[in-house]
């Protein structure tokens, strides 16, 4: 035997006993995660009588306006803006936040701000931060910048599997006191700037004239965000002790100042005054909608008030969503919109131009389930899968935000919808509506469809089907995906 080689039946022995510890492992964070979120709670009776559908709406004009943004350039530009001409405060809450192209702006325009005395809030979730914020020293430099502080929401733990699904996934920018912008986009390339690859979405950019006004919505993002920042389950994030004794924290900065002088170079817009009040329309009532903040199973707040807003009207209802993935409660809340209302249209991507996995498979599992709701289905075919979450409904009311009609929006994410009781905002958000379903297929049934001249069906790549049809098996975790 060659000196230092273990000895087969010890070795053997020693190979077993951790196999058999990597598995009891395994089966305690899946058991503990499975079994923690496998209870979809009901809507409490306390939510119900508190929430009236009426309250949405009113007949005066409010101290806020809004308009849409939903090109990416001009996401990011408007951002910029924000953030470079910020005075006192800016709050940034994103679910992702990666350091690539657009989001090295974003960590070099806030840094920039700190310098300037403006004092900084950031919220991230605890998946981005373990991918994209830990070990990296962009953001290392921007947490160890004065007058910035960073905190994780619900960081990842494997030692404690029944909190590793409640997700922050809420996106918005507060920049002082009369100006924020809400929406779907997370920050990094996908969804800001012109980077070649995107995907499609949305937000709203909500001006006051009167911030003080105890009527503005901008008072209840405000609440909103210190309900999340003050619990329990937001950690700050704190750079490495190693990598800033290396001194790579401080060539960082020094990168990201030198960045941002470029940046006004390349982003005037930084440096111009807005036209907020010429940029937005007159809007009568912002109402906030959001579920629980905490990291468990939630009451599905933000759902049951969208489901209760579309049921307390004859009007038509146009809805889109990335991906539908519903519960028998949740399809027959759709039924009863749809024998209530007037037309009701939900528009989705298909399965070859879905971008997630899950949405994807669960459609392709599930299309005459939500077909039988009576709801119309059209399927976006536009070559780039389409993220934006908004409804309309009638003349007045234009949703937007970042809930997906899916279980995990309903019950383990943070989410938020801005509804917005005005006709200008309305008739801008059908517009952009329009454009992308003039490049879907309208669903006659599971298998049939109508294909209007000029539109292509998406093929879906061998890869990607069988992707699909494999996690058609694991659909009895769907209110995980």
């Amino acid at each position: 035997m060659k000196r230092g080689l273990p000895e087969g039946p010890a070795f053997k022995f020693r190979g077993r006993y951790i196999l058999a510890a990597i598995a009891l492992a395994a089966i305690y964070i899946i058991a503990g995660t499975v079994l923690s979120y496998a209870r979809q709670p009901g809507v409490s009776r306390e939510y119900k009588d508190m929430f009236d559908p009426k309250n949405c709406y009113s007949d005066d004009v409010s101290c806020d306006r809004a308009c849409v943004i939903e090109d990416n350039e001009q996401a990011l530009e408007e951002r910029l803006r924000m953030i470079g001409q910020a005075k006192e405060r800016v709050i940034l809450s994103t679910f992702d936040f990666h350091a690539d192209r657009s989001g090295k702006d974003m960590i070099a325009a806030l840094m920039d701000a700190a310098k300037r005395g403006v004092d900084v809030k950031i919220l991230v979730d605890g998946f981005s931060a373990l991918q994209q914020m830990d070990g990296n020293d962009y953001f290392y430099a921007l947490s160890t910048t004065d007058n910035v502080e960073i905190r994780i929401y619900n960081r990842i733990n494997l030692l404690m599997p029944w909190k590793s699904m409640g997700r922050l996934h809420d996106k918005y920018v507060i920049a002082d006191d009369g100006l924020y912008l809400l929406g779907g986009r997370n920050t990094y390339d996908y969804f800001l700037g012109d980077s070649g690859y995107r995907n499609y979405d949305r937000d709203v950019l909500v001006y006051s004239q009167s911030p003080q006004d105890k009527g503005s919505s901008i008072h209840q993002l405000e609440d909103y965000f210190e309900s999340v920042w003050n619990l329990d389950e937001c950690r700050a994030f704190h750079a490495s002790p190693g990598a800033v004794s290396s001194g790579k924290v401080s060539e960082a900065g020094k990168e990201l100042e030198q960045r941002y002088r470029d940046m006004l170079r390349k982003y005037p817009v930084i440096g111009e005054t807005a036209d907020y009040e010429g940029m937005t329309y007159e809007v009568n009532r912002i109402t906030l909608l959001s579920n629980p903040v905490h990291v468990y199973s939630k009451e599905p707040r933000v759902f049951y008030s969208l489901i209760e807003l579309m049921k307390d009207t004859e009007e038509d209802i146009s809805i889109h969503t990335p991906y539908i993935i519903c519960n028998d409660w949740m399809y027959e809340s759709l039924r009863k919109v749809c024998a209530g209302s007037g037309t009701s249209a939900l528009m989705t991507n298909s399965v070859a131009n879905n971008g997630n996995p899950f949405g994807a498979s669960d459609y392709m599992k599930n299309k005459e389930k939500l077909l039988e709701t009576g709801i119309t289905v059209y399927e976006y075919e536009g070559g780039v899968s389409y993220h934006g979450k908004s409804i309309t409904i009638g003349d007045d009311i234009a949703i937007v935000g970042s809930f997906n009609m899916d279980m995990r929006s309903a019950y383990l994410d943070t989410e938020l919808m801005l509804v917005i009781d005005s006709k200008g905002v309305n008739s801008q958000l059908k517009g952009y509506m329009r454009e992308y379903e003039a490049e879907s297929v309208k669903v006659l049934d599971e298998d049939t469809y109508d294909i209007p001249e000029g539109v292509t069906r998406q093929d879906i790549s061998s890869k990607r089907e069988f992707r699909a049809k494999v996690l058609t098996l694991f659909n009895w975790l769907r209110f995980l995906m």
